[in-house]
């Protein structure tokens, strides 16, 4: 069985204060292409990951539903600082992803999948985009992220290489905003906010990060 666990006060440096969960590990996709690489599968956050995913901590999707009910009106949050939507490898439960966006109506969660958009997974994604559930599609190089962003399911993430720290655009001509609080000490997920916007154009790319970062591959080809 799938547990969720939440934080209602994190004390990650660039999320800020706002709540923030974790799921079980097997929600992941092993298509993902950060699988081996992932950040949150070493450190203190692996630690806390796998407890969760034994069931040692956290809850049911009933009682954590009722949590995110629970937080006050307009909070932010973020689904997921590890795993993905709710359903085993590659599928999303429609059902269990149903309830979250019920449960976050009047709050501002947002979160990423690296599920894959076929017409299934892409239909309830979509409808939680439209219900107040920002749900940031994540790509893996700057083709996908185009593809994504034409099959026009909600907003898009990229993986960047670690050493890229200035703005970039896609081979599809889509501009892609490196993370904010990359590169300012000063901002944070509680700050910036912008992939809670749900309507968002630009991509946001994200350098890789944690103990396996420098493993990381893409197709870009020319750093600016």
């Amino acid at each position: 069985m799938t547990h969720f666990h939440l934080t209602l006060v994190s004390n990650n440096a660039k999320t800020g204060k706002i709540p923030v969960s974790t799921s079980s590990a097997d929600t992941c996709p092993k298509t993902c292409g950060q699988f081996e690489t992932c950040y949150a599968k070493t450190g203190p956050l692996a630690l806390h990951w796998k407890k969760i995913t034994a069931g040692a901590r956290g809850t049911n999707l009933r009682e954590f539903a009722a949590l995110i009910k629970a937080l006050p009106d307009g909070q932010l949050w973020r689904h997921n600082q590890a795993g993905d939507l709710p359903g085993t490898d590659e599928s999303i439960n429609a059902r269990q992803l149903a309830t979250l966006v019920k449960a976050n109506i009047g709050k501002r969660g947002f979160t990423y999948t690296h599920k894959p958009m076929n017409a299934r997974n892409a239909s309830v994604v979509r409808h939680a985009n439209k219900n107040g559930l920002t749900v940031n599609l994540s790509a893996d190089t700057l083709k996908e992220a185009d593809t994504l962003k034409a099959q026009n399911i909600g907003p898009v993430v990229v993986v960047l290489p670690a050493n890229v720290t200035t703005n970039q655009t896609t081979p599809a001509g889509h501009k892609i905003v490196i993370c904010p609080a990359t590169n300012r000490d000063n901002v944070t997920c509680a700050s910036c906010k912008l992939c809670a916007w749900s309507e968002r154009q630009v991509i946001i790319g994200f350098p890789a990060h944690g103990s396996k970062k420098n493993q990381v591959k893409s197709d870009l080809i020319q750093i600016s």
